[in-house]
């Protein structure tokens, strides 16, 4: 009889990362834990960085359907005020929450990357042959040269999302404050301001999430 592969079972993957929280901040127990089961921080790496453009692209469509609720509000006459304010209060909330979530997934993009290269400068020492010690180390730079394109164009996508918050924070505020036709009247000369700064958001989440995909590409090669 011929030797069997060896497969790794798909319950012992699930064991690993429902282990995940009990190792709380040390990162090298969760590295090894992981490691046991074939997953690489190069692995982990590409994960991540899926997660965090999924988040963007989640909170692309929150902001422009916090968008479309501002606008439903403030061009209907007779609005009723208090489903008007409650509305648009869910949104915001529901828009913080998805901006949360993706400074969150960069923060641990940021984590295992920091890792992960300097685990590979630690295994450049270990070659003998110089040829390839050379080739790998190009790959390292090239690799950190398209992550820190990527991770700049993830932190221009996050701090735009600053703004917004403030913007729509200020106009959810003054529409409780001010139960009135008065204050729809004041909410539309907000409209376009917010507008502009979504169009603003969504484009530069666009470029992040490219240069997501682009990275993700470039490293699995």
């Amino acid at each position: 009889m011929g030797k069997k592969t060896a497969i790794i079972p798909g319950w012992l993957v699930l064991v690993a990362i429902l282990w995940v929280p009990f190792f709380g901040g040390c990162s090298t127990a969760y590295y090894g834990a992981m490691e046991k089961v074939g997953i690489h921080k190069r692995d982990i790496l590409v994960d991540r960085v899926e997660d965090a453009r999924d988040a963007q692209s989640e909170a692309q469509e929150q902001f422009k359907s916090a968008l479309e609720q501002f606008g439903a509000v403030v061009q209907i006459e007779n609005t009723d005020l208090k489903k008007a304010y409650d509305k648009l209060n869910a949104e915001y909330e529901d828009s913080e929450k998805a901006a949360n979530k993706v400074s969150e997934r960069i923060d641990k993009v940021e984590s295992v990357a920091d890792d992960l290269f300097e685990e590979w400068e630690d295994e450049l020492k270990l070659y003998k042959s110089a040829d390839l010690r050379r080739s790998s180390q190009r790959k390292l730079q090239k690799t950190k040269t398209r992550y820190r394109e990527m991770l700049a164009s993830m932190h221009r996508a996050e701090k735009s999302m600053a703004p917004v918050l403030r913007t729509f924070r200020d106009n959810v505020l003054f529409l409780k404050h001010n139960l009135n036709a008065q204050a729809i009247g004041s909410l539309r000369s907000e409209f376009s301001t917010l507008k502009g700064e979504i169009d603003g958001l969504i484009k530069n989440m666009n470029e992040a999430i490219k240069t997501s995909n682009k990275f993700i590409a470039d490293i699995k090669q």
